[in-house]
């Protein structure tokens, strides 16, 4: 097996259709996952996976996916999942974070916590469009839309917790995370478009908190987690 970076693997397709497969999907996948979906041999799917795992698009764990344990369990599945993306892969470097910067020194510090929020909001509006989905009904279901979207832009995102007033989203890809790697004060906008984001797939508007509760935000060995917090007086479908 030959090594490749992260630049010529996005520049291979068949590479680069795995990459978005994968992080399409909620949880890690197999070389039957990719054999299945792309119809190559498995040891052709094995070999993709193993190049973009060394490039440092992918991350390997091993798994029982029958949840047995024990003698006779048998080997554990060899799974490749999404790692936490701290960077944008850029040709050349645009600098945008750079341009951020500055943008967010611009605006008045009094204005600046409604600004920034409006713009993740606008910002959420284009995502939703791009994707093309439709409304649904109910906190969970929306949430789960939103990801669904993410998914089809190639950022990975899952719903891990949900109740009434509350729905928690893990993702290691967000799509802001690397500005916000380079700009802390950029998390108003992050936040802004995750709630945003999940309001575009809502039958109405309804008020919520944005948290990011993850403490290693910043950590690019952590996933976000994002929690939204609705307001329960004003919640009649779940």
């Amino acid at each position: 097996m030959f090594l490749v970076d992260a630049f010529s693997a996005v520049a291979q397709p068949e590479l680069r259709e795995i990459v978005l497969f994968a992080r399409s999907r909620a949880r890690p996948v197999s070389a039957d996952d990719v054999a299945t979906r792309f119809r190559v041999h498995r040891s052709v799917a094995r070999g993709r996976l193993d190049r973009l795992a060394a490039a440092g698009l992918l991350s390997v764990t091993f798994e029982r996916r029958t949840g047995r344990t024990g003698p006779g369990a048998g080997r554990p599945a060899k799974l490749y999942g999404v790692p936490p993306e701290t960077t944008a892969l850029e040709f050349p470097q645009r600098h945008y974070e750079q341009l951020l910067g500055h943008l967010l020194d611009a605006v008045p510090v009094r204005e600046r916590d409604v600004t920034l929020t409006r713009a993740g909001a606008a910002f959420a509006r284009d995502l939703a469009d791009a994707a093309g989905l439709g409304p649904t009904r109910g906190i969970r279901s929306a949430a789960e839309r939103a990801c669904a979207a993410l998914g089809k832009l190639g950022f990975q995102a899952a719903v891990t917790d949900a109740a009434r007033d509350r729905v928690t989203i893990t993702t290691p890809t967000c799509p802001l995370r690397p500005l916000v790697m380079a700009n802390p004060e950029a998390a108003l906008v992050d936040r802004g478009m995750w709630m945003g984001l999940v309001g575009a797939y809502l039958p109405r508007s309804r008020p919520c908190s944005i948290t990011c509760e993850t403490r290693g935000c910043l950590d690019g060995h952590a996933s976000c987690s994002v929690v939204l917090d609705f307001d329960s007086d004003l919640l009649k479908t779940t």
